[in-house]
């Protein structure tokens, strides 16, 4: 479609009362990205250049996310002052229609799950003469939706089910909202329509048997179901995440990642996996995390904002928050927090350390128990850990620090001062026994205790 231009409207304006929120519905997120950033998404992957945003509720709010999350593309938003309907609701984009764009599609900014193929085949439609295309989708469980009427394989009309005939409402194919128009006729058509019905509203549907009664094109365009899924309240917004996430799991899955338990592993919308990377069960991917190829990620991990070379290995049981990279072949095992921190390849974290604001050498080794102490209650400082140093358990490291190349840490130790390549580092008081005086403060404490 790259050879037509197109407008996308988004719907946006409704209060969402049925969340229960102070937040405006289009701005729950699913995968961790706002419904409304997936809709101007899929707009974007299907060739809008821009971007109508409709709002009402929330104007100033959801604008502002809107702009947050704009790449590429022009974003402008439009206020509905009052809730007249559907069509009243696109009309307030009237100066961004009236630019005569090729295809005009309109969406809903609470319905995430719609895929870019879902707007090509009515742009499709569009390139192929006709004027209005409307999404559908057939089901086994019509209750509740609008019955799309086709007459000879054109849409003739949108029934909403409390006034279909009996015989209407054995229909399985049903509407799905989204619908595309053509630039050239959209704005005519949508002004013909009228607010004679029982709660005077203008509704975007008429706009089939308008542009029928005009001698017309108009064609339905078959979905999936779940593309159509709209969100009015939280039980929906869960089912919409499980629905996407099922989605992307399957992609990467064919694309060569191996995932054990699939249905456990919880992805964001933006996560990137290489294939031959390994995903254990119970492992969670916030925004931002990125896994090569080849890398395996061990049971119950949570990584955000954060890297994982080719070959490295993660988990179980560790966290890689933001600014975390962590290097090829690199390990970082159970228990064990990294924080804005570079560890170096094949260097090794294994266990029970924290890790934060640091630059860990090709082939160090950090002990169990290691705290790189970073924060001295106003500022953070770092640590620079040279290739090959050896930090021994139970190890504060206090920042700022650099320790060098091939250096030793000796366990136990509190580092305070630089170490020079090579040097071996004692940080730890001269070990005191006193023969007998165990005994002594056993039975002290004892009879202290009333035992």
């Amino acid at each position: 479609m790259s050879d037509r231009s197109c407008l996308t409207i988004i719907l946006a304006a409704g209060e969402g009362t049925r969340m229960k929120s102070t937040l405006p519905k289009v701005l729950h997120k699913v995968a961790g990205l706002e419904m409304l950033g997936h809709v101007m998404k899929t707009a974007r992957d299907s060739g809008s250049s821009e971007i109508a945003l409709v709002v009402g509720h929330g104007a100033d709010q959801v604008g502002a996310a809107a702009r947050a999350l704009s790449e590429n593309f022009s974003v402008s938003s439009f206020l509905q002052e009052r809730q007249l309907g559907t069509a009243d609701a696109v009309l307030a984009a009237r100066s961004a229609i009236e630019k005569k764009f090729d295809d005009v599609l309109v969406l809903f900014g609470d319905a995430p799950l719609i895929r870019p193929q879902a707007l090509d085949a009515m742009r499709g439609a569009l390139a192929e003469g006709a004027h209005v295309a409307v999404m559908g989708f057939r089901t086994d469980t019509p209750e509740g939706y609008g019955r799309l009427l086709e007459r000879d394989g054109a849409l003739v009309g949108i029934r909403e089910e409390k006034d279909c005939s009996e015989e209407e409402r054995r229909i399985r194919f049903c509407n799905g909202g989204a619908m595309a128009l053509a630039g050239a006729q959209a704005l005519e058509l949508l002004d013909r329509i009228g607010n004679d019905n029982a709660k005077g509203e203008y509704y975007l549907t008429d706009i089939v048997g308008i542009a029928t009664d005009a001698g017309l094109q108009v064609r339905a365009v078959e979905a999936d179901e779940e593309d159509a899924l709209g969100v009015n309240n939280r039980a929906e917004l869960a089912r919409a995440e499980a629905i996407w996430q099922n989605r992307r799991r399957e992609e990467l899955m064919l694309a060569g990642v191996t995932m054990m338990a699939p249905h456990t592993v919880y992805l964001a919308h933006d996560t990137e996996i290489g294939a031959d990377a390994v995903i254990e069960p119970n492992v969670f991917f916030g925004p931002g995390a990125k896994v090569a190829a080849g890398a395996v990620i061990r049971a119950f991990s949570h990584i955000e904002e954060a890297s994982v070379a080719a070959g490295a290995q993660i988990g179980p049981y560790a966290r890689l928050r933001p600014g975390a990279e962590v290097m090829e072949n690199a390990k970082i095992g159970n228990f064990c927090e990294i924080k804005k921190s570079r560890i170096g390849e094949g260097a090794k974290v294994p266990h029970l350390s924290y890790v934060g604001d640091a630059d860990i050498g090709a082939g160090a080794n950090i002990g169990a128990g290691t705290i790189t102490c970073n924060y001295d209650g106003f500022g953070k400082h770092r640590t620079e850990i040279g290739d090959n140093a050896f930090v021994g358990t139970n190890s504060s490291l206090v920042a700022p620090l650099k320790i060098g190349a091939g250096a030793y840490i000796a366990s136990g130790s509190v580092v305070t001062q630089d170490v020079p390549d090579d040097a071996l580092a004692f940080g730890r008081a001269r070990q005191s026994t006193r023969e007998g005086r165990g005994k002594m403060l056993r039975d002290r404490l004892k009879k202290q205790a009333g035992k």
